[in-house]
């Protein structure tokens, strides 16, 4: 069983998560918090595979509350946002969130995104990642990703993972097996100490590799 804790400070939406997690098949809720602070604690002590969080909370947000669950854990984190909060999507990603997802997203895509981020890799929805990209370009110059060690192959893979493209896109796009794309990202991973794809996302913007283009 995948096991979710849901964190948002309303009740009707916690309960509403609950039903919809509750009834699909190899998922299960094992707890709810009504802030940050209360996903954080609940966290350390049910250890759920992942956490449904809302980005704006009382007492604690969001994101500080996934900073601290990936910082302490490796409990994985799957934000959800309303279109007026996706500026925060930055800041939830350099936190370590997996995942990205719109309150408005059909409920059979949110337990498969769900199952997506518990299986260890990232997820986010097309119009958070224009956002992302966008941020990219919008942001003065911040930290820098060091890629020592990468090598030339690798490099490609990262930019198209930046880009967006699956790992069936991006082995047809470089004449790849599937398993071979996927040995060069486990290896991207461990030689950037990135959790997952979002954040091999994120090293290839602040390396430099790939650079955003502002919208118009």
């Amino acid at each position: 069983m995948t096991r979710v804790l849901i964190a948002d400070d309303q009740a009707l939406l916690r309960g509403s998560f609950r039903v919809l997690v509750d009834s699909a098949p190899g998922l299960e809720v094992v707890g709810e918090a009504s802030d940050g602070a209360e996903a954080v604690a609940l966290t350390r002590v049910e250890r759920p595979d992942v956490v449904l969080m809302d980005v704006r909370m009382p007492e604690m947000d969001g994101i500080e509350a996934t900073r601290r669950i990936c910082a302490e854990t490796d409990v994985r984190v799957l934000m959800l946002t309303t279109f007026d909060l996706d500026e925060y999507v930055y800041s939830a990603l350099r936190a370590g969130a997996s995942g990205f997802l719109l309150k408005d997203t059909r409920p059979a895509d949110l337990l498969a995104a769900i199952e997506v981020v518990a299986s260890g890799d990232a997820l986010l929805a097309p119009s958070v990642t224009r956002r992302l990209v966008a941020e990219f370009a919008r942001l003065p110059s911040g930290p820098v990703t060091r890629l020592d060690g990468v090598t030339a192959r690798e490099q490609e893979v990262l930019t198209l993972i930046a880009r967006g493209l699956s790992n069936d896109e991006i082995a047809a796009r470089l004449h790849l097996g599937i398993a071979t794309v996927k040995t060069h990202i486990g290896r991207l991973l461990h030689k950037l100490a990135a959790r997952d794809r979002a954040q091999l996302v994120i090293a290839a913007y602040e390396s430099g590799l790939v650079r955003p283009t502002p919208p118009a």
